[in-house]
């Protein structure tokens, strides 16, 4: 069912199929709730799965300013999404967030603002974290990558955005990318700018992460960039319940690439931790 949230805080995508425990697929940058497609395929109709796009992208409207703390409008994104989904219902939802999508998905946990029986965390960028944790090689390989990126765009250049895809995907995966998945990823430049300013701001330290009590697993690529994976294994460690896995053979845009390892570590964690469901 494809449908769209007309909510106080303006329009917000909304799509939903399937029956069973109910899932919340929150996309990255640049993408919306279609990027989960193949995931959701893979899946095969266990579970009634959610999902919606963040600020700026698809349907759902952009609200975000300079003066707004960093993920707010984002995790008042994904809130309004679980209400709608509960339905005014005391049901715990399944969050399941790629990329920018699992850092928010992280922000929503320590918010507190909606009953979460999981939460699967694939890949999110973590330079506050990096940053929170002292981790200055790791950190620095974040902000060179956005410095160069940002400069690009100020100077002009149309596919500045190749730096970021480049750094996740690994050297020419932006110019392997169809044209008209590039153009459009070229179009989402200055919402994806938005995002990074929401990244960097958002610097929980371990003391704020171990009060995350939500069953968590944290997935990455295996191959993907070490800076990448540093932030992720970091939010792994001080979350008190939380689990670290890799896809060996995976990077970053894993949800097109290996849609099959990643339904499989989503089913198995949300079979976990739904009651009267097996692993």
């Amino acid at each position: 069912m494809t449908n769209m949230i007309a909510s106080s805080i303006d329009r917000i995508d909304y799509e939903e199929s399937g029956t069973g425990p109910t899932v919340i697929f929150v996309p990255g940058s640049c993408s919306t709730g279609a990027a989960w497609r193949p995931v959701i395929a893979a899946l095969g109709g266990q579970f009634r799965c959610v999902t919606t796009s963040l600020p700026g992208y698809g349907g759902t409207a952009e609200r975000r300013s300079p003066i707004d703390p960093p993920v707010l409008r984002e995790v008042e994104v994904v809130e309004h999404v679980v209400r709608r989904a509960v339905d005014s219902r005391d049901v715990p939802v399944h969050l399941v967030g790629h990329s920018f999508g699992g850092l928010v998905g992280l922000a929503m946990a320590l918010s507190g603002t909606a009953r979460l029986a999981s939460l699967t965390i694939l890949e999110a960028p973590l330079p506050g974290v990096l940053q929170a944790c002292d981790e200055p090689e790791a950190y620095r390989a974040f902000r060179d990558m956005t410095d160069r990126y940002f400069a690009a765009y100020r100077a002009g250049q149309p596919a500045a955005i190749a730096v970021m895809i480049d750094f996740y995907g690994s050297a020419g995966t932006f110019a392997s990318w169809p044209r008209r998945l590039q153009d459009h990823v070229v179009t989402t430049t200055p919402v994806n700018i938005l995002d990074w300013n929401s990244a960097y701001g958002f610097q929980p330290a371990p003391t704020v992460l171990q009060k995350i009590q939500v069953p968590t697993q944290v997935v990455c690529g295996g191959l993907s960039h070490p800076a990448v994976r540093r932030g992720n294994e970091l939010v792994s460690i001080h979350l008190p319940n939380a689990s670290y896995s890799a896809i060996r053979d995976a990077r970053h845009f894993m949800l097109g690439t290996h849609p099959d390892e990643v339904a499989y570590f989503v089913a198995r964690h949300v079979n976990e931790h739904t009651p009267h469901r097996s692993p």
